[in-house]
Order: structure tokens, then sequence, then C-alpha cells
């Protein structure tokens, strides 16, 4: 592909990602980012700046799961990461319940039919699935 791993280290502080270590990581996200600074502060988008700007997302998109792919990870960060992912995960899911019952009880305090937004409900209960899969999933390979 277009970016090389070793250009890049694991985010581990300040979100999910890669940051440049070197400079062509930097000159690669220099690269990435000054074609849609120059193709979006012109006055009028035309058919072919927006299929240009999709299509400049998509080979970057690609690009960059597969430095994320690529990204040497010991044991130690494997074990790091999959641990802060799963509080992170855990206090989405408690934001997310936290707002279904924000909804719900304002919905019965003010008399009216309860309403909840359904991408939140959607969202839990994806993630209800994506868990029973998984744990199905890893009992029958083990």
């Amino acid at each position: 592909m277009i970016g090389k791993p070793e250009w890049f280290k694991r985010r581990k502080y300040s979100g999910w990602g890669f940051t440049p270590a070197t400079w062509q990581g930097w000159a690669y996200i220099l690269v990435l980012v000054l074609p849609i600074i120059f193709v979006t502060s012109m006055k009028v988008l035309g058919t072919w700046q927006i299929i240009f700007l999709i299509a400049w997302a998509v080979i970057f998109c690609i690009d960059f799961v597969n430095i994320i792919i690529h990204l040497p990870k010991d044991e130690r960060d494997r074990i790091h990461e999959a641990i802060a992912e799963r509080n992170a995960l855990w206090v989405i899911l408690a934001v997310l319940v936290l707002g279904i019952g924000y909804q719900t009880s304002v919905g019965v305090v003010s008399k009216s039919i309860a309403t909840v937004d359904p991408v939140i409900v959607i969202a839990v209960f994806a993630g209800f699935i994506a868990k029973v899969i998984s744990n199905v999933y890893l009992d029958k390979k083990d």
C-alpha cells in the first residue's frame, strides 16, 4: 500500500489508530490532508470534486486499516490493548444504558409516550449480539 507500518506507532493514550513516528509518517499525513483542504476550499464543489474526495477517502481508509493491521505489537501490547478496549466498551455501554434510562424517565415525568432514540437501543442490542456470537465462537474454537 502507500504507507508503511514502520513510519507509525500505536496510539496508546489518545484514542484509536496510530501516530506518526518518523518524518515519512508526517509526510504521509500531509499528503493525505493537503488535497482534501485544497479541494474543499474551492468556492463550488462540482461532481468531479466529490468523486475525488470519495475516492481519496476510500483509498486512505483501506491504507489506514492495512497500516493498523501490520503495526508491530508484542504480547504485552496485545494484552494492554485488549484490557483498554474492554474498559472503553464497558464505559460506552454504561453511557448508552443511562441514556436509555434518561430518555425513558423524561417521557414518564412529562406523562407522554416515552420516546427512546432507536439508535441507542440498536447499539446496545448489537453489542449484546456481538458478545453472544463471540462467546459461542470462542467456546467452539477451544
